[in-house]
């Protein structure tokens, strides 16, 4: 067994001040140094790391590191979602799609499922559009903008391999057939790139909220629209983009008063220019321009990040002065109890051995992904 020791421990659960872990490609133990006995099979892992910590599951990303899910080969896919978890200390990834024509949607789903069935860091696909409204496209090509069409959705999932978890629409424009297709397949329903006001969110089926704040129908004070509702219903998870570019500080900081750990999700909605030199990138064939850390379309509109998970989780302590182990929350537990990932968002035992070593200021010094290191 290889063995991690003497580390302080965000277990998801609880915090051990001076602990262990011992793991294979699962956790077989984890406990206090003080009940620690050393076992002659023990391969100690040394690090300089004091902090242990489960690896990031990001349910809202379309590439990184000159590579887009959209475009990409499965083995570029497989490549690039290896340099996130080596990079960021992404351990569960969801490959993020966007409005663009079927077949590229098509082609796109059975490129990513053939990279999932070849690294299981891939777990699942979010659709982000094309079921949105046009009024707040955001960084997508409006031209390929559909109305929710559930029969297009089944299709995708099977080219997948029943791969989708997640799609973004806008819930004015669907019907209740296309909810309930979504409900029976246990795809989760994001409400993102909509113009929908809180009575029609309120009688959705919605129970998730696509980048909080983003392209959606803000929060007013006669209206709360998409904003409000992923701000004040308890049972809805809110995306959060934490670059202090997408969302000020201030406003990062608002709606972790509000909604607390239990109700944020960590995201980088990042693109293919992640990684990668600043100058000129692409996202769903618009030229994106990337300079001081934001990438923008040529009209200045903020087309995703190039945020990495391992930065977002520090800004949003620094933001909000929130705990490490409420940082973790939003990082990995909150998304592994959405989308029932069992064996993922913690270090207990019998769930998988994805464990990020950080030092004290929580910089990321090495990732074990299902037990081995990235």
């Amino acid at each position: 067994m290889k063995l991690l020791k003497n580390k302080r421990i965000y277990t998801g659960e609880r915090v051990i001040s001076d602990g262990y872990i011992r793991f294979g490609r699962e956790i077989a133990e984890v406990g206090e140094m003080r009940e620690f006995t050393a076992r002659e099979e023990d391969q100690e892992i040394v690090s300089d790391g004091t902090i242990l910590i489960p690896g990031f599951i990001d349910v809202h990303s379309h590439g990184g590191y000159g590579m887009d899910s959209m475009d990409a080969s499965p083995e570029e896919i497989s490549g690039m979602v290896n340099k996130m978890a080596r990079n960021e200390g992404i351990t569960t990834y969801f490959c993020t799609t966007m409005t663009q024509t079927y077949a590229n949607i098509e082609r796109a789903m059975e490129n990513i499922g053939a990279a999932a069935r070849m690294n299981p860091i891939i777990q699942g696909i979010h659709v982000e559009g094309p079921f949105i409204s046009e009024v707040f496209k955001g960084a997508q090509d409006s031209s390929y903008i559909k109305k929710p069409d559930e029969k297009a959705l089944e299709k995708w999932n099977e080219l997948s391999g029943g791969l989708i978890r997640l799609v973004t629409y806008a819930p004015e424009e669907a019907d209740a057939a296309f909810e309930q297709w979504c409900k029976e397949h246990a795809v989760v329903l994001s409400a993102g790139h909509s113009n929908a006001v809180y009575q029609e969110l309120e009688h959705s089926q919605a129970s998730h909220v696509t980048h909080l704040y983003n392209a959606q129908r803000g929060l007013k004070h006669r209206e709360p629209g998409v904003t409000g509702f992923g701000m004040l219903m308890p049972q809805v998870k809110a995306e959060i983009i934490c670059d202090g570019i997408h969302i000020v500080p201030e406003m990062v900081k608002l709606a972790y008063r509000v909604r607390g750990s239990e109700g944020i999700e960590l995201i980088t909605d990042s693109m293919r220019a992640k990684g990668m030199p600043e100058g000129l990138s692409e996202l769903g064939g618009q030229k994106v321009y990337v300079k001081d850390g934001t990438a923008r379309l040529e009209d200045g509109t903020i087309a995703g990040s190039v945020l990495t998970f391992d930065k977002a989780f520090r800004n949003m302590m620094e933001f909000t002065g929130a705990a490490p182990e409420e940082a973790v929350r939003m990082s990995s537990v909150n998304q592994a109890r959405e989308f029932g990932l069992k064996k993922k968002g913690g270090l207990e035992e019998g769930m998988d051995a994805d464990i990020l070593v950080m030092d004290a200021e929580f910089g990321l010094m090495q990732t074990i992904s299902l037990g081995s290191l990235a």
